[in-house]
């Protein structure tokens, strides 16, 4: 998900492996003819319910396929460095939770099946789904894995302390200068009451926050000729947005991986606005919290944001596992089922026909706020898929916490940035 990326640093170790690899550990038939599918999927508390109780569902409609989901012995920020170690190994899963960030390092394995044609054969069409989704798991025109999970980035923002300070609630439409001069309102020091926060540990957290700074304005995260980042243009005046929030004292900075301080400074009443997920909903809820969804602000005024797809990466362990594994992933991909996890594990519809199930449209009337999250799903963008994002990532990482804590300014935390970014940019890949 967008709030992941523990795993981007190891992306490129997967080079290594593509030569070496070798095959799976069987063709996984039983006796009894039966396929067994081996899941690692990386999901903790709500969610790993979630997805457990759709695999066994699935497994008790089977009368050939059985999906084993109990592998992997990893949470999904450490899903890439395990699946790396297994490829290595040459015993590796049928299906790994691989986030969007990470996928095009990890396709590089030969090991890793192309799904494109599975994907146009499958429940939903292939132009139903959202674009971000599209853009995710397409790499070089083909589809190198099956969405997963998807989600998109609103602010979220507590009416009482608006109500407190005097401060209309915030509309849609509204731009950057209006945030800050909001955030700069509502900050109390006297009281510890921040306006606002941002993720501080360099982290992809940290980083995909900038994006749609960088879109509204023109750029793009890497050039067309994928030669060069796409944003020395525009990224001094986006990191200067986030430089008047320092100045300002009126965001929250938080040191650890995670941003989990961040939320929980926010759910104690003494942050006034976040961007965020949908996923952060049930904790927000569960703290009483009076709360509303606000479209993300933009520097035009047009919608636009960020979201954060995540994948199923089918791997090749023989042409049984493969085609028991691409009906497992039909099954779970079609409408029902998708809104079902969804809502069970804090995420988005990962197409237009699931948006509009009832059990889905019944689910957004009933919680505050969701519908703004996916109605920025029409004009939502993804991050590039590209083997050298995780380089690009870190280098802004270390821009944005370096203008968060006054430690260089905007322009020379860029030209820091661009010098390490283009570097990696032009390492053969």
């Amino acid at each position: 998900m967008l709030r992941g990326g523990a795993g981007l640093a190891v992306g490129g170790a997967v080079a290594s492996l593509a030569a070496g690899c070798g095959a799976g550990a069987s063709d996984g038939v039983g006796p009894d003819g039966k396929v067994t599918v081996e899941l690692w999927h990386g999901q903790v508390d709500i969610a790993r319910k979630a997805i457990d109780a759709l695999v066994r569902d699935f497994n008790r409609g089977q009368a050939r396929i059985r999906v084993d989901a109990s592998g992997g012995g990893v949470v999904a920020d450490a899903m890439l460095q395990k699946v790396t170690a297994a490829l290595a190994a040459g015993s590796y899963p049928d299906i790994a939770y691989i986030y969007g960030s990470d996928l095009a390092g990890i396709a590089r394995s030969p090991r890793v099946v192309d799904l494109s044609a599975a994907l146009r054969r499958g429940p939903v069409r292939w132009n139903d789904y959202w674009a971000p989704v599209r853009d995710a798991v397409t790499l070089n025109g083909k589809q190198r894995a099956a969405p997963a999970l998807l989600d998109s980035l609103a602010v979220v923002y507590n009416r009482k302390l608006f109500r407190q300070a005097g401060v209309p609630y915030p509309k849609a439409g509204w731009t950057w200068d209006e945030f800050l001069e909001t955030a700069r309102r509502l900050t109390d020091r006297d009281r510890g009451v921040f306006g606002t926060g941002w993720p501080g540990a360099g982290d992809e957290d940290t980083v995909w926050r900038l994006w749609p700074l960088v879109w509204d304005l023109g750029g793009d995260v890497i050039a067309p000729d994928g030669r060069g980042i796409g944003f020395e243009d525009v990224g001094e005046r986006a990191l200067a947005t986030l430089d008047r929030m320092a100045r300002d004292r009126s965001v929250y900075i938080d040191p650890k991986p995670g941003s989990e301080q961040m939320y929980q400074v926010f759910i104690g009443g003494r942050m006034a606005m976040v961007a965020t997920g949908p996923w952060q909903l049930p904790d927000i809820i569960a703290g009483h919290v009076d709360y509303d969804v606000v479209a993300a602000p933009t520097y035009s005024g047009r919608p636009l944001t960020i979201s954060g797809p995540d994948t199923w990466t089918v791997f090749d362990n023989g042409p049984a596992r493969v085609r028991a594994a691409t009906e497992f992933l039909h099954w779970m991909l079609h409408p029902d089922r998708d809104v079902r996890w969804d809502i069970s594990g804090g995420s988005l519809p990962l197409s237009r026909p699931s948006s509009r199930r009832p059990r889905w449209r019944e689910h957004e009337r009933e919680t505050t706020g969701l519908k703004v999250f996916t109605e920025a799903l029409a004009t939502a963008r993804a991050r590039p898929m590209h083997p050298a994002y995780p380089q690009v990532s870190t280098a802004v990482g270390e821009a944005i916490v370096a203008v968060l804590l006054s430690r260089r300014t905007p322009a020379q935390a860029l030209r820091d940035c661009a010098d390490k970014a283009n570097a990696a940019l032009l390492i053969p890949r």
